[in-house]
C-alpha cells in the first residue's frame, strides 16, 4: 500500500501540506476550493481522486483545518484516520480514564514516587503515549513507518495550537511528548548509559487474521500500511540492555510471547495483556 498524492483542502494548511509533498515527493492537489463544502462534496471529490482502472483501494494524504488524516477511499467506503489528542471523546479520557489505576499504568510501575522515564519504541499514533504523558511520564517516541509518523507529528502540532487558545494543560502534556525521526532499534543502540530510559514500550504489530467486526475497520489499514514487525523479537533484547527497570510489551490477549520470552509477570485484560520484564 502507498500513499499517492496529497490533497490541500484547507488554505491555513497550505505551508505543512507543501512541506510534506516535498518530504515524499507527491503531488499536491489544491482542493481549497471545498474549504467550506459540506462533508458530501468533499467525500464526492475524493471519490473521484482514485485512479481509473485502480483494482486496489487507494489512500491520500488530506489536509483539512484540523490537520493531516489518511484517507483510504474505494468505491464503497472511505476511511479517514488520524491522531487526536483533543476531540471530545479524547478529553474525556484524559480526565475520567482511570488514572494510575488504568492497566498500562500499572505496567510502566506508575504507584509511589516519580513517574518514569518511558522510550515507546513503535508509537504508532501515539494514543498509549499520551496516556502515559497525560499521567506525568517523559516520553520519547520512534515509529518507522514515515507516514504514521508523519501522522502523529501533525497530530501533536494541531493540538498544540489548539491547547494554547483553549487548554493550556494539554500543551503541557504534549510537552512531556518527543518524537524523534528515527526507527527504534537504530535509535536504541545509539543510547549512551546516561540517557537510557526506565522503562521501554513495546507494541508490535500483530498479525490480523480475519476480518470479523471485532477488529477495527483502522487496525486493518494499519496492518496495510505497516506490515508485520518481523524483528519484534529482536527489538525485545535489545529493549531489555537499554532499559534501566523493565520492558512492558503490550499483545493481544492470546498472542504469543515475543522471541518465546517468559516474562516477569503479566497483567490481562479482556482484550490485550501486558508482558512485564523487569531489568536489573
Amino acid at each position: 500500500m502507498k500513499v499517492s498524492k496529497i490533497i490541500l483542502i484547507s488554505p491555513d494548511q497550505e505551508l505543512h501540506a507543501r512541506m510534506l509533498a516535498e518530504r515524499f515527493s507527491l503531488a499536491l492537489l489544491d482542493a481549497t476550493d471545498l474549504a467550506d463544502a459540506k462533508p458530501r462534496q468533499i467525500e464526492r471529490y475524493l471519490r473521484n481522486q482514485i485512479d481509473p482502472g485502480c483494482a486496489e483501494l487507494c489512500y491520500f494524504f488530506l489536509f483539512t483545518r484540523t490537520g493531516l488524516s489518511l484517507v483510504q477511499v474505494d468505491a464503497g467506503s472511505l476511511l479517514r484516520i488520524k491522531a487526536d489528542f483533543y476531540s471530545p471523546t479524547v478529553d474525556y479520557r484524559r480526565r475520567k480514564g482511570g488514572g494510575k489505576g488504568q492497566m498500562i499504568a500499572k505496567a510502566v510501575g506508575l504507584q509511589g514516587g516519580p513517574a518514569p522515564s518511558v522510550f515507546d519504541a513503535t508509537a504508532g499514533l501515539g494514543g498509549d503515549a499520551f496516556v502515559l504523558a497525560c499521567l506525568g511520564c517523559s516520553l520519547s517516541m520512534t515509529e518507522r513507518v514515515p507516514e504514521v509518523r508523519s501522522l502523529l507529528a501533525d497530530g501533536m502540532r494541531v493540538a498544540c495550537e489548539w491547547g494554547e487558545v483553549n487548554d493550556i494543560s494539554l500543551v503541557e502534556i504534549l510537552a512531556r511528548m518527543q518524537l524523534i525521526d528515527s526507527d527504534a532499534a537504530t535509535h536504541l543502540q545509539a543510547l549512551e548509559d546516561v540517557a537510557r530510559p526506565d522503562v521501554v514500550y513495546l507494541d508490535p504489530m500483530f498479525p490480523v487474521r480475519n476480518k470479523s467486526a471485532q477488529v477495527k475497520k483502522e487496525m486493518h489499514v494499519f496492518h496495510q500500511l505497516v506490515g508485520i514487525d518481523s524483528d519484534a523479537d529482536d527489538l525485545l533484547e535489545l529493549a531489555r540492555a537499554k532499559a534501566l527497570k523493565r520492558v512492558v510489551v503490550k499483545r493481544p490477549r492470546i498472542a504469543p510471547q515475543l522471541a518465546q520470552a517468559k516474562p516477569s509477570y503479566s497483567l490481562e485484560g479482556k482484550s490485550n495483556r501486558f508482558d512485564i520484564y523487569v531489568c536489573g
